[in-house]
């Protein structure tokens, strides 16, 4: 066996230093700079309103973005931004939705005769379905695509961060302790896949008094995320409030005309990424 050079492209040898990209390959007419997952491991606690939101802030400070909607079982994505139609397809793969602002979606619900109809597969199928999400559309450049995570952190998510190249997550979580333990499981799972958490989102931490402005902290103030953060090592990023105009806007397929100052933070940290 000759002396190794340490150049993996001129030899054929399999040995510890050789990296094998284990990644399902993405469609040949796209180009993605980078990958962040919002995922949460419970559900309930608003990733696809979080999702929604971080793609229409990158995409107004003009950047080209991009939503897989990896939750296959409760896809809500595409009702966010008014999306009815159904994908179509070309020789070069599947075409995705286009929002007004021109962030491209893809969403089973996109792909089924009647999207008020449940999906009822097996894990190995959801799995598979997300992959295809990945290697079967036709995304073109993209600076960010998000992935909007399903909850737990079975098939789906495991396929998620192994098959697909993530470059980091954002976690959200209600200010509720049986919550952020749920929570913490999913950071943990992270860690283990070796997929950096750019920080935490703290969802529905309150409401702003309409008459004074007060915040008013359902949950509790002393029940935020912050020492959640700390123990994990990683930053809270963004408290957000309970909105009644943006669960609106979500409700009416308008989330791009919302306005939330407050995740401003959590945008700026997705936005270093590209930086």
């Amino acid at each position: 066996m000759s002396e190794c050079t340490h150049n993996c492209s001129t030899c054929s040898q399999n040995c510890s230093e050789r990296e094998q990209d284990l990644h399902a390959k993405l469609n040949e007419f796209s180009s993605i700079k980078k990958v962040v997952a919002v995922g949460s491991g419970k559900g309930g606690v608003g990733k696809s309103s979080v999702t929604s939101l971080l793609a229409v802030m990158m995409a107004r400070r003009g950047y080209k973005v991009g939503i897989l909607d990896a939750d296959i079982t409760g896809p809500s994505i595409p009702n966010a931004f008014g999306l009815h139609m159904k994908a179509q397809g070309s020789d070069l793969g599947i075409l995705p939705a286009e929002t007004h602002m021109n962030i491209k979606v893809m969403s089973i619900n996109l792909l089924l005769q009647d999207e008020t109809k449940p999906v009822v597969w097996r894990g190995p199928v959801l799995a598979g379905a997300v992959t295809q999400f990945w290697t079967d559309v036709v995304w073109g450049d993209l600076d960010v695509l998000f992935i909007d995570m399903p909850p737990g952190t079975g098939d789906v998510p495991l396929t998620v961060y192994q098959s697909l190249p993530v470059d980091a997550a954002v976690v959200v979580s209600t200010p509720q302790s049986l919550v952020q333990m749920v929570v913490g499981k999913a950071k943990t799972m992270a860690d283990l896949l070796n997929i950096p958490v750019v920080g935490l989102v703290e969802n529905m931490s309150y409401i702003s008094c309409p008459d004074c402005g007060k915040k008013l902290y359902l949950f509790g103030e002393e029940n935020g995320l912050d020492k959640a953060a700390e123990a994990m090592n990683i930053p809270l990023l963004a408290k957000l409030p309970m909105d009644a105009n943006i669960s609106r806007l979500c409700d009416e397929g308008e989330i791009e005309r919302a306005v939330c100052d407050e995740i401003a933070p959590a945008v700026d940290a997705v936005e270093a990424l590209l930086k």
